[in-house]
C-alpha cells in the first residue's frame, strides 16, 4: 500500500534580475504524486499518468495548458505539445521535496533557467 497522494503544487516566480521581489503572477500550476515527505512517486506517476497536468501561467501571456512527463530516470519534464520542441525541463524534480517554502527551477521555452518557490500542496 502507498502512502503517496495526487496533490496540486503552486510554484510562483522566486526573485530574479528582472523581479527582485520574485513574481505571483508568473508561474505553474501542476498535479503530481508525492510521497508523504513531498517527493515524486514514480510509481504512482505511471498509474496516474492522464491526471498529472501542468498550468503556466505567465503576467502578460495566455495561459498553456500540458503536462507533467517523466522521460526515464531522472527527468522531469513540462511539455505542452507533441514532441519535445516546447518541453520545459524541470532541474532535479526527482531529488526536490515539494513542500512550502523550498525552491524549484525551471528551464523555460527561451531557454532560461529561473527559480520557483513551492507556495501551496493541497
Amino acid at each position: 500500500m502507498s502512502d503517496s497522494k495526487l496533490k496540486k503544487i503552486r510554484l510562483e516566480l522566486a526573485r530574479t534580475k528582472q523581479f527582485p521581489e520574485g513574481n505571483p503572477r508568473c508561474g505553474y500550476e501542476f498535479t503530481a504524486p508525492l510521497t508523504k515527505d513531498g517527493h515524486l512517486d514514480v510509481d504512482l506517476y505511471k498509474r496516474e499518468k492522464a491526471a498529472c497536468r501542468v498550468q503556466r501561467f505567465w503576467e502578460g501571456e495566455k495561459a498553456e495548458e500540458g503536462a507533467l512527463l517523466h522521460l526515464g530516470k531522472d527527468r522531469w519534464v513540462f511539455s505542452y505539445a507533441p514532441g519535445d520542441d516546447d518541453d520545459e525541463p524541470a532541474f532535479k524534480f526527482d531529488r526536490h521535496s515539494f513542500v512550502p517554502g523550498e525552491y524549484v527551477s525551471v528551464t523555460e521555452h527561451d531557454g532560461e533557467t529561473r527559480p520557483f518557490k513551492v507556495v501551496t500542496v493541497k
